[in-house]
């Protein structure tokens, strides 16, 4: 699951810099006009799932079946030809958009899940939340040495779920080559890495 904006640090998981928008990128914001109708469809809801969180709903997108298909096909179009042989996906939303992207660029999607999810031999990787720890999981032989991975999910705030899943990964041998996220918060600007892998974000997040 993404992670959502606070009025305090939600997470912490170090090295959290991210990339600019996509949008932002060579002018495509004005060039591209998917991107604003993405922007439209996402829905900021304060105060949830607790107070001080500014929660961005996706649902809007997901039942726009057109906005859905240029959320996913800005992400093919990325990927497309970079020789990925892997998509992982963060649950929860990382499994909406993870899967297409995969199919569509002939890699095999990886679910990266909560503790207990996953039958059979997983390795795990702990990252620090603002109260208390939380885990990803991933099964053991997933992915091969060598193999170029990109990890998705829908939001990026501090970076602290996205860097688990990095060093997830990298543990097993493969090389995450980026992290592909739909939303990320606006006071993430300039070209920035997290954990020295570039974040490619759609748009920003509307408050």
């Amino acid at each position: 699951m993404g992670e959502q904006e606070s009025n305090s640090s939600c997470e912490s998981g170090g090295g959290e810099d991210v990339m600019a928008p996509a949008g932002k990128e060579h002018g495509r914001a004005a060039a591209d006009p998917r991107l604003q109708g993405i922007s439209d469809a996402i829905r900021v809801v304060p105060h949830f799932p607790k107070p001080g969180i500014m929660f961005n709903d996706i649902t809007a997108v997901l039942l726009r079946p057109g906005v859905f298909k240029d959320a996913v096909d800005m992400f093919v179009e990325r990927y497309r030809g970079m020789g990925i042989a892997a998509v992982a996906g963060i649950e929860a939303r990382g499994f909406i958009f993870g899967p297409a992207i995969a199919l569509a660029i002939g890699a095999k999607f990886i679910p990266l899940r909560k503790p207990g999810k996953l039958p059979g031999e997983v390795i795990s990787e702990s990252y620090v939340l603002e109260y208390g720890t939380d885990c990803l999981e991933m099964h053991l032989g997933a992915v091969e040495p060598g193999e170029r991975v990109v990890v998705v999910d829908d939001l990026v705030a501090t970076g602290g779920t996205l860097s688990a899943a990095i060093r997830l990964i990298e543990r097993a041998g493969a090389d995450v080559v980026e992290c592909a996220c739909l939303i990320g918060l606006p006071k993430f600007k300039d070209f920035y890495k997290l954990d020295g892998k570039p974040v490619y974000i759609l748009v920003e997040s509307r408050k």
